[in-house]
């Protein structure tokens, strides 16, 4: 339990301690909210910004037995009054030992008039903290600030991050701001991502006497750890809007991402075996900087477009806009697949003569490496599993993906590349849909006459 810092008198009214002075503080709270950044940032600007405008003088005592007392002792006639900020204050005060802040044990305490004898004693408020005070002083309570823990605090305060649900911004983060700008005149965190709610599929508030939603375990074990977080990571639940989960969504995920993703990694690890089965040099991944000199045009397109990825998730992770990621992902993974593998299927089975076989290879190695540290933070299992048979090509490799430093960002990108190839891939799209709308097949030659149509 925690006793309040004795700084706090100012803001309880007096002779009720029913409440804090918020009303006192309120442009100081306006002030306060200027200096952090949330995601969405209209949460902060209308939501939370017009709930501190209206803001109220805070009742924060309740009648019930369990809970924090209030460290508050008064006299019969209500003219003395003594705020507690320490067990020892109590101690020293009442000249009883205290082992136990719970109320039951702190109740029967009194301390002595300091106006004489005939005045009796004082005696401790019979009610305990809102709980909400207590979760809006988690950054100090939990290191047990002031009395441990100094340097600590100060150095780590405010918070770099925190997340909550939308509904917090009436609770959690309210009260983190209050008591925050209350006692040391600044928020309480730098960084907040404000979470949606995740509804059952029909829109209904999920409830488990209706049970209307699937089993989380069933899911997970159906389409794994990952693909669920990756699916509630892209979804509107990330920019404080609700969420119709949908089992299928799940599916979804597996579908589009880790399905292609697996597939190009199973496609490298193949065409490095047989390289062994035929007798040739075990396959041993050719340094970055070697493969840089390579003549091979989409070999320094798909290097370009990991860079691009890894540049990508820097700058959105930075802004801690988490939703934006996952869509680029699917991008690049459907170019590293459709594109890079299938135009280098000849040079990655070894048809265009060994050297540029382990080019290729080594090229589409390293493509997979960055990528899978790059998204180890949204898919922690996926990539050990990958990271962990890929690892064994380099004797340098750490020994899981997770005590891998983030990617760099070296900039060395080739935008002319990377535009001649996403060109490339929109006129292949085009023709795509011209034969489809004359329905002919992908595999069907085409005549003169259609020839010129797609052209």
């Amino acid at each position: 339990p925690l006793y309040v810092n004795s700084t706090m008198r100012t803001f309880i009214v007096l002779p009720a301690f029913k409440f804090i002075k918020v009303e006192k503080i309120r442009d100081q709270l306006l002030e306060c909210n200027k200096e952090t950044y949330w995601v969405p940032d209209y949460v902060k600007e209308k939501r939370f910004h017009n709930w501190l405008e209206g803001a109220r003088d805070w009742a924060v005592s309740r009648s019930r037995f369990w809970g924090t007392p209030l460290p508050v002792w008064i006299s019969q006639d209500g003219e003395e009054i003594v705020v507690m900020d320490s067990i020892e204050k109590l101690e020293r005060l009442s000249g009883v030992k205290v082992n136990d802040l719970h109320r039951h044990h702190v109740d029967d305490i009194t301390i002595p008039s300091s106006r004489g004898p005939e005045f009796g004693v004082l005696k401790r408020v019979e009610d305990v903290f809102d709980c909400w005070f207590e979760s809006g002083s988690m950054p100090y309570a939990y290191i047990h600030y002031p009395f441990e823990n100094r340097e600590l605090f100060e150095k780590n305060f405010p918070g770099n991050f925190v997340a909550e649900g939308l509904d917090q911004t009436r609770g959690w983060f309210y009260t983190l701001m209050v008591l925050s700008t209350a006692l040391f005149g600044k928020p309480a965190f730098k960084n907040l991502i404000c979470n949606g709610l995740v509804l059952a599929e029909d829109g209904k508030k999920m409830s488990k006497s209706k049970q209307n939603y699937p089993s989380p375990m069933e899911v997970i074990d159906e389409y794994g750890a990952d693909a669920l977080r990756l699916y509630l990571v892209n979804s509107p639940v990330v920019r404080a809007e609700s969420l119709r989960f949908k089992r299928i969504g799940v599916f979804g995920v597996v579908k589009d991402v880790f399905l292609p993703w697996y597939n190009a990694y199973r496609f490298l690890v193949q065409n490095a075996k047989r390289l062994e089965v035929e007798g040739l040099t075990a396959f041993s991944p050719i340094d970055q900087a070697s493969l840089r000199k390579s003549s091979n045009v989409l070999d320094h397109w798909i290097h370009s477009a990991t860079e691009s990825l890894v540049s990508f998730v820097h700058q959105e992770m930075d802004a801690y806009r988490l939703y934006t990621v996952v869509p680029y992902l699917v991008k690049y993974i459907d170019n590293l697949t459709n594109i890079y593998v299938r135009f280098n299927r000849k040079r990655l089975k070894g048809r265009t003569g060994e050297e540029d076989c382990k080019i290729s290879l080594s090229t589409l190695y390293h493509a997979l490496v960055t990528t899978c540290v790059a998204m180890a933070p949204f898919t922690p299992f996926f990539t050990e599993v990958l990271y962990q048979n890929l690892r064994k090509a380099s004797s340098k490799s750490e020994q899981s993906i997770h005590f891998c430093s983030f990617p760099s960002t070296t900039g060395e990108r080739d935008e002319r590349v990377e535009r001649s190839v996403t060109r490339m891939m929109t006129i292949i799209d085009l023709a795509r849909n011209i034969r489809e709308r004359h329905s002919k097949a992908l595999k069907t030659p085409l005549n003169v006459w259609h020839r010129t149509i797609v052209a």
